[in-house]
């Protein structure tokens, strides 16, 4: 089995961080692992946005905000558990993730009102 690659914080870039983040599932699981007091696994986010998201895809998500270094993955027997990298991205780079957050939250709630009605 490979390693799992985990950046150093001073390697970490907010262009890395904006680019991963781009895609909208993405967005969807790291606004969820932030907002998550514990690990969650790959499992927890098979069921996105009201559509099935095929494992194979799900292990390229969690891939991708592994590299930009946006989540911690630990391998526990066959489940990998994920916790989110907020704390050190914000020491390294002060009031970015929240305000990307705070921007996805607007999203999907203007999303959820025009779906509505």
């Amino acid at each position: 089995m490979r390693p799992l690659v985990h950046p150093a914080i001073e390697d970490i870039t907010v262009e890395g961080i904006l680019h991963v983040l781009s895609d909208p599932v993405r967005a969807a699981i790291f606004a969820s692992l932030a907002a998550s007091d514990s690990a969650r696994t790959c499992s927890n986010f098979i069921q996105m946005q009201d559509k099935e998201i095929p494992k194979s895809t799900l292990s390229q998500h969690f891939r991708m905000l592994r590299e930009a270094g946006l989540v911690r993955s630990e391998r526990h027997g066959v489940e990998m558990r994920n916790t989110s990298r907020c704390q050190e991205v914000e020491q390294r780079f002060p009031g970015l993730l929240g305000a990307i957050m705070q921007a996805h939250a607007a999203q999907c709630a203007e999303r959820a009102a025009k779906e509505a009605g």
